[in-house]
């Protein structure tokens, strides 16, 4: 059998967020963190995007678990990390891995961030830089204004806002919702300026029909102090799923290479 056929039946068995086999729970400030660990190597930590879970990452897995430890969790709030007793910032995210990576005893780890999870890792390299080793974040924004995303894109969330507001939740899914919603809407509030604090080798990616607009990303890249662009061709917002084979090789290789400033 081929390594692709073999990923590829791997991908399907393997029950990504439901499997006791590699499954833990953490205390991590006030609510259960939920984790699978797979492979061996050095730590791996991917965080997934708003409203996902771990198994966002099934098609990275078998691949970077071959040579790293991988480490999934289920954010706060997402997945099975319930938590229906606080609010949610990036910031808290942030301070969420942070504080797991402690509890795991791993003092350092390179970062694969999708979407939300991908403004997560460049918070997590600036709130945290001991934290991150090198980074890789695809489809990531810095603000919640128009300018950030493809056109319309904002236009829908305005009216989904502005038809929520007066809306009773009643179920805890509901509510649950409503808050990761809001999550989006209202934030992340992060500056230029505080991009400049990570010094961590970063690469910057999105598709060149991403939900977020090329010119965006290259706002992240070119105020990152150590950072190369990836605008991958003829893909949405999905890069790590849309272009997976690409994907794991080339992240792959920006973590081991020697780091190359090409500005």
């Amino acid at each position: 059998m081929c390594v692709a056929n073999a990923r590829a039946q791997e991908t399907a068995s393997v029950p990504y967020d439901h499997n006791p086999a590699a499954g833990k729970f953490y205390d991590i400030d006030g609510f259960k963190m939920y984790t699978e660990v797979y492979g061996s190597g050095p730590p791996l930590l991917m965080i997934h995007g708003n409203n996902g879970d771990m198994s966002a990452f099934s098609k990275n897995v078998p691949y970077f678990a071959t040579h790293y430890k991988v480490i999934l969790a289920d954010s706060r709030s997402q997945g099975r990390s319930l938590d229906p007793d606080h609010n949610l910032t990036f910031e808290m995210m942030a301070d969420d891995y942070a504080a797991l990576l402690d509890a795991m005893n791993i003092p350092s780890a390179y970062v694969i961030g999708w979407s939300d999870g991908g403004i997560n890792a460049l918070l997590l390299a600036m709130r945290h830089p001991e934290k991150v080793k090198r980074l890789a974040s695809t489809g990531a924004n810095l603000w919640p204004t128009a300018d950030a995303f493809q056109p319309g894109l904002w236009e829908g969330e305005k009216k989904e806002y502005e038809n929520g507001q007066h809306k009773i939740y009643i179920t805890a899914k509901e509510k649950n919702d409503r808050k990761l919603f809001l999550l989006d809407w209202q934030e992340p509030h992060i500056t230029l300026a505080q991009l400049h604090s990570i010094q961590a080798p970063s690469l910057i990616i999105c598709g060149d029909h991403d939900l977020i607009s090329v010119a965006h990303t290259l706002l992240i890249y070119e105020n990152i102090p150590h950072a190369n662009l990836w605008v991958v061709p003829n893909s949405g917002h999905g890069t790590l799923r849309e272009h997976a084979e690409d994907f794991n090789r080339l992240v792959d290789r920006f973590f081991i290479e020697p780091y190359k400033d090409f500005r």
